[in-house]
């Protein structure tokens, strides 16, 4: 259900950051997650359970589109890659906490009801804070608030660079009236395809297969009890969160192209240990569990480096102002269709065609990402959010 939410959330979250803001939507997004966290942990039925997560599902949909468009519009040029990654070294760290919590309240009575009702805690913690922060200059420009917008530039740019910024959002905001017509037109239906193509190739490659069943493939690799329930996927984890650290650092520095090439690259790897080493029959033990675990590993790491990070960077950065919003809200629209798919049909075809078979379907998704990356991503190092349509407009190169 909880997926199903997210797909209904991704597809509204556009139209709401377009309509209230995007400041406003974060805080009713909090609210909400809130509420139906508690709605769930206190639910005397499956009806009522299952409405919850659907709801909350939706908030999570919602705020995958609007928290990357936020940072994005709200981060100078300089400093921008790495404030969108560091959005999924925050998400990181709270699936390792979540791991962590629900080992600490494995054994309490009802325990499920404390795991699912703690969601609210950093929620309502946030909310003081993000009722305190201004929305971004660009939504402030889309809806005429020209004062505003130039109150929030001055407060990251240098006073020399406010007038000059305000001009170019200006005149960029003015060049089109934000529709979904818009995107499926010259110059941004080449932009519209490549993201929606990118959101899929995101999880269509097997990343949340490994996030939602690895008790399941350490188990099939021989790994037993608790160890290999909740040990080994938190040490995935951990070195998943030390990836995006590496990557936060480089992000501004060497660009988004290389660092999503060489994850990518690093994933194509892991699958070829994976359809190696993966057991076709039983467990097994020694060198090829070490080499299994391995895989399982540096598919994570790969994951986290290139796509698990730069996924939200090209969410925020692949559209101008007056389609942010929407273009964001369709990228993960279909990053949560590859999703669904994985969450629904992994465990079948691992039975019915083995690990070997679903791991060499997944490097080839990986190669056809590499492929598309390498012919068709813009390099947006550096450059101001605005520039982002000369790109399209000659045709996917720089001018």
């Amino acid at each position: 259900m909880v997926v199903i939410g997210q797909i209904v959330g991704a597809l509204a979250g556009g139209l709401l950051a377009d309509a209230i803001g995007r400041q406003k939507s974060m805080v009713a997004i909090l609210v909400g997650y809130a509420a139906f966290a508690l709605l769930g942990a206190t639910a005397v039925s499956l009806p009522m359970l299952l409405v919850a997560r659907l709801l909350l599902g939706v908030t999570i949909g919602v705020s995958l589109v609007v928290v990357p468009v936020y940072v994005a519009e709200s981060a100078p040029s300089a400093v921008r890659g790495r404030l969108l990654t560091a959005y999924q070294f925050a998400t990181l760290t709270g699936i390792i906490l979540g791991y962590v919590v629900g080992y600490a309240l494995a054994e309490t009575i009802q325990s499920w009801r404390w795991m699912l009702g703690l969601a609210a805690v950093p929620a309502g913690l946030l909310i003081p804070l993000l009722l305190r922060m201004p929305d971004t200059a660009r939504w402030y420009v889309l809806k005429g608030r020209v004062e505003q917008a130039r109150h929030v530039l001055a407060r990251v740019e240098s006073p020399d660079a406010v007038e000059t910024d305000l001009a170019e959002i200006t005149a960029a905001v003015h060049e089109g009236r934000g529709s979904i017509g818009e995107m499926l037109r010259r110059p941004y239906l080449r932009a519209t395809l490549f993201v929606v193509t990118l959101g899929f190739l995101v999880q269509i490659t097997g990343i949340n297969a490994i996030v939602y069943y690895s008790p399941q493939l350490f188990a099939d690799m021989g790994f037993e009890g608790n160890f290999g329930k909740l040990g080994l996927p938190a040490m995935v984890q951990v070195a998943a969160l030390a990836a995006v650290g590496v990557s936060l650092s480089l992000v501004d520095r060497l660009g988004r192209i290389p660092i999503l090439l060489s994850g990518i690259a690093m994933m194509i790897a892991a699958d070829a240990v994976l359809i190696a080493f993966y057991p076709k029959g039983g467990s097994q033990g020694g060198v090829a569990l070490a080499l299994g675990f391995g895989g399982v590993l540096l598919f994570t790491i790969g994951f986290n480096f290139g796509f698990g990070s730069l996924v939200w960077v090209f969410a925020g950065e692949s559209f101008p102002s007056q389609l942010r919003s929407m273009g964001s809200s369709v990228m993960l629209t279909s990053n949560l269709i590859a999703n669904a798919l994985i969450a629904a049909f992994f465990l079948t075809a691992l039975e019915l065609l083995g690990g070997a078979t679903v791991f060499a379907a997944f490097g080839v998704f990986a190669i056809v990402a590499f492929v598309v990356v390498r012919r068709f991503a813009p390099e947006t190092k550096g450059r101001q959010l605005e520039e982002i349509r000369y790109f399209w407009e000659n045709g996917g190169h720089w001018p």
